[in-house]
């Protein structure tokens, strides 16, 4: 059944207004990186690890190789329709301690000071030359007579 011309805006419209919210943007937060306000108190020199912790709270990761450094890392991703998830905003905050506990150094960094590292490639590295799948089949014709004691 045709639809009459004159309800085809009123369509359009309807059509337009219940698609608009799939193009919004979904914007969410991961990790934990403390506001600027409570990374101010902590005191060089005079902080340890147990007032880092009850001032700013746990840290999200500590150092690989020696527990000298805290960071809270904070990353917001803004995600729209099918496109590719994008990074707005990411901010870090390392706490370096010396070997008394004491705080030697409160840095921050943000998204400008980061560098792209490509952590999914979904692709495993391998030495040698590429086959083709007939040159792989028929690669291995005749191999397996060895195998049952043939000559």
């Amino acid at each position: 059944m045709p639809v009459p011309a004159r309800r085809l805006p009123a369509l359009a419209a309807l059509a337009f207004v219940v698609a608009l919210p799939g193009c919004a943007a979904v914007v969410t937060t991961h990790g934990y990186a403390p506001p600027e306000e409570m990374v101010a108190t902590v005191v060089e020199g005079v902080d340890t690890r147990g007032s880092v912790r009850r001032k700013i709270g746990r840290p999200g990761a500590t150092g690989t190789f020696t527990e000298d450094g805290w960071y809270y890392v904070s990353t917001t991703v803004s995600k729209q329709g099918f496109f590719a998830p994008e990074i707005v905003d990411r901010r870090i905050i390392a706490v370096e301690f010396n070997d008394v506990d004491r705080v030697t150094s409160v840095r921050r960094y943000g998204l400008a000071d980061g560098q792209i590292v490509d952590l999914e490639t979904r692709t495993t590295p391998t030495f040698g030359r590429e086959l083709t799948i007939l040159q792989q089949v028929l690669g291995n014709v005749g191999a397996g007579e060895s195998l049952l004691g043939g000559n």
